[in-house]
């Protein structure tokens, strides 16, 4: 069986950057065991699946060890393909998905534009076993969906972290999303650790976003933001929140077209 791949980079403008994703359109699924080994083989933070279902796709994620109920560099890519490649002629892409309901990737001049559900985070105190893995202390912490949010004062404290990720493996399901406030245009900077899924630092996040938003959106009395993720490859990110949805934005570049024979 030969099965196409793409490989994006996503929430960038150029090569090398952002985050990569591969995506693999199918006319059926194929068995999960092998949707896993494809995402391993493929050792990117995730792999997407695709299959045609109405007017629409229905989207699953892979990380290199476990499906994911949701990712937005992956859908960004995703959304890429469809619009850029496979149906050019097309404006949106529509998206149904296991855990996170509907979502849809819109061409809006040279970005693409996500439908996203908003998390809003509660403040809640960290497990210590995390902030001793994160080695500095943040001014806050806070849960969303069982995903952890850390805020710190500075930019500058959230690149110098430098975390224990053998540590961070040892707290089942654990991750971290570190955040702080941006200058010179960036609204807030991010970083997103995610061992226990089998991805270390991730470079550019959607999910994390649908946490980030309304925190900052809340704190900086603005419905639009413009983020960074400040991880070694760096993305940008346009933040809009909708109540309780939120418009994530960002361009997304091809790196590779090629087959996968299984």
């Amino acid at each position: 069986m030969r099965i196409p791949l793409y490989q994006v980079d996503a929430f960038t403008g150029r090569l090398f950057a952002g985050n990569p994703a591969a995506v693999c359109p199918l006319t059926e699924w194929l068995p999960d065991a092998t949707m896993q080994a494809i995402a391993a083989e493929n050792n990117l933070a995730e792999t997407a699946f695709f299959v045609p279902q109405g007017e629409g796709y229905l989207l699953r994620w892979f990380t290199p060890t476990v499906e994911v109920e949701l990712c937005g560099h992956a859908t960004l890519a995703s959304g890429y393909v469809v619009t850029h490649i496979l149906t050019p002629e097309k404006r949106s892409a529509r998206f149904d998905t296991l855990k996170a309901g509907p979502l849809e990737v819109t061409r809006e001049s040279d970005m693409l534009a996500m439908d996203f559900p908003a998390w809003p985070p509660e403040t809640q105190l960290a497990d210590p076993r995390l902030l001793a893995a994160l080695g500095k202390a943040p001014r806050q912490s806070f849960v969303a969906r069982g995903r952890n949010m850390f805020v710190y004062e500075r930019a500058e404290d959230v690149a110098a972290l430098r975390p224990d990720f053998a540590a961070m493996r040892r707290v089942p399901g654990a991750d971290a999303i570190v955040t702080a406030p941006g200058d010179g245009g960036i609204d807030f900077v991010s970083r997103y650790f995610a061992p226990s899924h089998g991805v270390d630092e991730d470079p550019a996040t959607g999910s994390s976003h649908c946490v980030l938003t309304p925190y900052w959106a809340g704190r900086l009395g603005k419905q639009r933001l413009r983020a960074q993720q400040i991880s070694a490859r760096v993305g940008d990110l346009v933040c809009t929140l909708h109540g309780d949805r939120i418009t994530l934005a960002g361009h997304a570049v091809l790196y590779l077209e090629g087959t996968i024979t299984v």
